[in-house]
């Protein structure tokens, strides 16, 4: 090597470490204000390190005016003030060697030239529009990103919970859009898991959002949270995507191809995940909760009207933590959205998933009346959904508005299980099978009209048709003739033919829903601080439910219940229809909108050849006040009171036969609940620290809640919704608290929830608690070189009183996480969680999770090889635990073995 340039190179290392190990943080603080003095809020300050020409660090003002920035001694910083109408400032600084904290304030000019925008000679990392945070995605990664989930977590102010939504401020966002386009309308799920975090420009944060222009700043939007995905230039107008397959010498597989494409007129998403690895993209959960974007018109009104249909009432057994003991899964999904002109938009999405899941469990549960069950579980699962939408919206100018939209949602639902049931001296075999072929359609037409300045007009209206046909049969085995009730369940109440060896009981039902929904909202502006809202509308809802209960015979033959308690056929007609007034008026920092709506409910229930029908008129006032301390730190509080309607299900008097150990017998003469719900919420968040604080605390009272009464003979029991005579009530709240010190960013979590309620078993009255905590505390780091890592602690207890029976489960959950690149070309992410089941006196179940991926993509280059390894430490099984008005179970999951999978990815 030349002399000259070992020479030059061992300098410049020297000079580096020297740099390092004798420099030191200053901190760099002061006021910005206006000529006269005043505190200018959301001011940028940022500081370029004059020889790297790099940022170094930078700050946005507070409510005062206050900034704050570190920087390193013995370097030398151009300083740039900059805000929105006012000169910018330039400040050189030289910190040397040995320097105290230093203050400076800088006082801002007008400047009549710049009225709409200041232009940055460097882009800062966050940025504030009004009500949209916009985050230079580039100034937090590390490079160790794969997808949008992991630049979030890189955000200040953003979070992604256990059940993987995002939260802002402690909200939840609503909607994920990339370039102004809706990417699959609904559940945020889907983006964070697919979209590539190389082709993320920006992240918008857009606070109270509206998708109607006329209606921002009128309605309460202060929960409506979207977030927007601006792409880097190269991503747009271009297809782009990645295509990844792999498996082992076994028999694991994955197959992954993603392809995107965004123009200014249409774009075009499609996602597509074949394995048996254990990923999940779209499960029975997702299905059921995935609105499309479609809400219920009735919610605000004060109505509550349960549906059979949609409810996901087949008893399958849902996967705990995404894990079972195998999973194979299908799943293909297209997005689209195109443009003919400025005035329409046309948007659509199809969504298909395959899966087919085993588990096996062994559970433990303790009924309330005393009895104690053993039982064990395997089940094999298929399930196979679809859903489809189709948008438009048409807006010609800024005064009117029109959407429409359909979604359509199928599916095919399998379970088959046997079982092993024992209790006192009993023990059961049996094999039940539940299956369903839902389907629905609901359309959806908005139109908002602006007639002038003071008065606007918004109708909106919806129509869902749908139809279930569940299917459940048990078989309890080899019971042999005249068998014991203890040994053959409901025998008293069914009319078995017991000249049998296996005794098969069978339910077929029909459930068929059309429901209409409307109402028009007519807001008059008083003034540009009140306005009056309203409300006129209501709900045609008729729903069919059939049911008959048999036994298949030992030759296979069909042997029925005839007798019409065994045999519902039930018509049951529901009318609403209301009118609401709210007053909303600004009166210094408070905003007040109280209101009261008027409904007139008629219902009507035709089973065993006769009408039972109501009619009443309520009186439901709701309460919202919110107090802005300033831009970012708000506190809310909301009251409503609603009338809570049962389904269908709840009114059939004839027995449904719900699972081998439960019948259901309804009851026509149950009124509705009425109920209370106290909400405040806290909400904070500050760039000028860098602090993130929410907290909420939620009180519910019920009155004539809809309760079942519980008949129980060892651990089978018949259940009959009444009017509970005491009130129900329950106490959640939830607080966070987050804030990044430079590199470090710090979280504090806890949730609380409490419920006193009543249970009327064997004609006992008995008083329940359940009170659920859980805490989490965390520390991750952002280094954009060496490694990265998150450390944390989550402490969870659930304790179960319901009177004759207690119980408290306690979970202990250190975790850690860490990625790293070394030797420039090479990823390693690892992840590990480890578990203490206890019941506070005896460990339960401990158990431990660790994941690793080692990935290689040189520089520049399309592909990527990646060796992921999954359970590491072969867990086979883990824990839950659960408690209703019934019973407390705690539940041991069987998941899958220890594997190693090899992934190529090729980069479009």
């Amino acid at each position: 090597m030349n002399l000259y340039i070992f020479k030059y190179r061992l300098s410049i290392f020297f000079l580096a470490v020297s740099s390092f190990v004798f420099s030191q943080d200053v901190k760099f603080s002061g006021t910005v204000t206006d000529s006269l003095g005043r505190p200018l809020e959301l001011a940028n300050v940022i500081a370029l390190n004059k020889f790297t020409n790099k940022l170094a660090s930078y700050s946005i003002t507070n409510n005062k005016g206050e900034y704050k920035i570190n920087l390193t001694s013995q370097n030398t910083y151009s300083l740039k003030v900059s805000f929105v109408g006012y000169q910018s400032i330039n400040y050189e600084i030289d910190i040397p060697e040995k320097s105290d904290d230093i203050t400076k304030d800088f006082a801002m000019y007008d400047d009549k030239s710049i009225l709409d925008e200041v232009t940055l000679t460097y882009e800062m990392p966050v940025t504030i529009k009004g009500d949209t945070i916009v985050y230079n995605a580039d100034s937090f990664n590390t490079g160790t990103e794969k997808k949008l989930k992991d630049v979030l977590q890189n955000l200040p102010g953003i979070e992604i919970n256990d059940l993987g939504q995002i939260e802002v401020e402690g909200k939840q966002v609503k909607k994920i859009m990339v370039e102004g386009k809706d990417f699959f309308d609904g559940d945020s799920k889907l983006a964070i898991e697919n979209i590539p975090s190389d082709a993320i420009d920006k992240v918008e944060v857009l606070k109270n959002y509206s998708e109607i222009n006329q209606l921002s700043g009128i309605t309460n939007n202060e929960d409506d949270i979207a977030i927007n995905i601006k792409l880097k230039e190269g991503k747009k107008e271009f297809w782009f995507g990645q295509v990844s397959a792999g498996g082992d010498l076994d028999k694991h597989y994955i197959v992954n191809p993603k392809l995107f494409f965004y123009s200014p007129e249409k774009s075009i998403n499609i996602i597509s995940n074949i394995n048996n690895i254990g990923e999940i993209s779209f499960d029975r959960r997702d299905y059921f909760k995935f609105t499309g974007g479609f809400r219920n018109l009735s919610s605000g009104s004060g109505t509550s009207l349960d549906l059979s249909t949609g409810s996901d009432d087949l008893g399958f057994t849902m996967l705990k933590d995404n894990k079972a003991n195998e999973i194979i899964s299908k799943f293909g999904a297209a997005n689209f959205s195109y443009s003919p002109n400025e005035k329409w938009n046309m948007s659509g999405f199809f969504i298909f998933s395959d899966t087919d899941t085993e588990l096996l469990e062994i559970t433990t549960k303790n009924y309330v009346d005393g009895a104690k069950e053993f039982l064990e579980t395997k089940s094999d699962q298929d399930n196979t959904l679809a859903l489809a939408k189709f948008s438009s919206s048409y807006n010609p100018n800024i005064n009117f508005q029109l959407d429409y939209d359909i979604l359509v949602k199928l599916s095919d639902q399998k379970e088959n299980s046997e079982l092993l049931s024992s209790f006192a001296d009993v023990e059961n075999k049996i094999k039940t099978l539940s299956k369903d072929n839902p389907f629905s359609i609901n359309q959806n037409l908005n139109t908002y009209l602006t007639l002038n300045e003071k008065n606007i007009f918004a109708g909106k209206f919806q129509y869902l048709l749908s139809e279930e046909v569940p299917f459940y049969n048990a078989t309890f085995l080899g019971l042999g003739v005249d068998p014991s009730p203890n040994e053959l369940p409901f025998s008293t109440i069914f009319p078995y033919d017991t000249n049998q060896e296996d005794y098969s009981v069978n339910q077929n039902k029909t459930i068929k829903t059309n429901k209409f929904e409307g109402k028009i909202d007519y807001y008059f502006l008083l003034n540009n601080k009140s306005h009056l809202n309203f409300t006129v509308g209501g709900i045609i809802s008729e729903e069919k439910l059939n049911t008959n209960i048999f036994q298949i015979l030992d030759d296979d033959s069909a042997y029925d219940f005839t007798e019409p308690e065994f045999n519902n056929d039930i018509t049951y007609n529901f009318t609403d229809i209301f009118f609401g007034l709210h007053y909303k008026f600004v009166l210094g920092k408070f905003t007040f909108d109280p209101g009261l709506s008027v409904h007139n409910y008629n219902t009507k229930n035709k089973q065993f050849g006769t009408t039972k029908e109501d009619n009443e008129t309520k009186f439901l006032p709701d309460f919202y006040v919110n107090y802005k301390f300033k831009a970012s730190e708000n506190l809310r509080f909301t009251y409503a009171m609603t009338t809570h309607y049962p389904s269908i299900t709840k009114l059939a008097e004839a027995y449904v036969f719900n699972n081998y150990n439960s019948l259901f017998l309804g009851n026509r003469t149950i009124k509705n609940g009425l109920y209370q719900n106290y909400k405040l919420f806290y909400s904070s968040f500050s760039l000028f620290n860098f602090t993130n604080v929410s907290a909420s605390i939620n009180y519910s009272k019920k009155k004539d809640a809809i309760k079942n009464k519980v008949y129980f003979e060892e651990i089978n029991r018949v259940s009959t919704p009444v009017n509970s005579p005491f009130e129900d009530e329950s106490i959640s709240g939830n607080a966070r608290w987050q804030r990044t010190f430079g590199k470090y960013k710090v979280s504090l979590r806890g949730n609380f929830a409490w419920s006193n309620y009543y249970n009327l078993v064997n004609d006992d009255i008995n008083e329940s608690n359940e009170i659920r905590q859980d805490y989490t505390a965390s520390v991750s780091t952002n280094f954009r070189k060496g490694p990265n890592f998150e450390v944390g602690y989550k402490w969870m207890k659930n304790d179960y009183d319901y009177g004759t029976s207690e119980g408290a489960y306690y979970t202990n959950k250190p975790f850690a996480r860490m990625d790293v690149k070394f030797l420039k070309d090479f990823m390693f992410n690892v992840d590990y969680s480890y578990y203490n089941y206890s019941d506070g006196d005896n460990t339960l179940n401990t158990y431990s999770f660790l994941d690793a991926d080692l990935t290689y993509q040189k520089t520049n280059s399309k592909w990527e090889f990646k060796l992921g390894l999954t359970n590491i430490l072969d867990t086979e099984s883990i824990n839950q635990d659960s408690f209703n008005e019934l019973f407390i179970s705690t539940t041991e999951y069987f998941v899958q073995p220890r594997y190693a999978v090899f992934i190529v990815k090729y980069n479009l």
